[in-house]
């Protein structure tokens, strides 16, 4: 239990949580022009977090054994958004989708 920085030679770098020697409760992770802040359990992204990418893809919502699951906003480069349910890293159910024009539902 307790807090540390983990860094891998694949240049993941860890910052955060540990907990019986897996990375567990609040941390922030960068790897392959990726950044992650939020929670984890057991080496996985789990609970609320934000995920964004090099080239502006913005996740901000849940998480469940390191996939997108529940509610979440997913914001492209371009300004458009989806926002809504995700079941096993996909869109699921009904959402708005916001694009530069204006707001249709999903």
């Amino acid at each position: 239990h307790g807090y540390g920085i983990l860094k891998f030679k694949e240049g993941l770098e860890y910052k955060g949580q540990f907990e019986e020697n897996s990375i567990s409760g609040y941390g922030i992770a960068i790897w392959e022009g990726k950044r992650y802040e939020g929670f984890w359990k057991n080496n996985k992204k789990h609970g609320e977090g934000k995920e964004s990418h090099k080239d502006g893809r913005v996740y901000c919502g849940s998480f469940c054994d390191d996939k997108k699951d529940g509610y979440g906003e997913y914001t492209w480069p371009n300004g458009s958004k989806y926002k809504g349910l995700f079941v096993n890293g996909r869109q699921h159910g009904e959402g708005i989708y916001i694009s530069q024009i204006g707001r249709a539902h999903v």
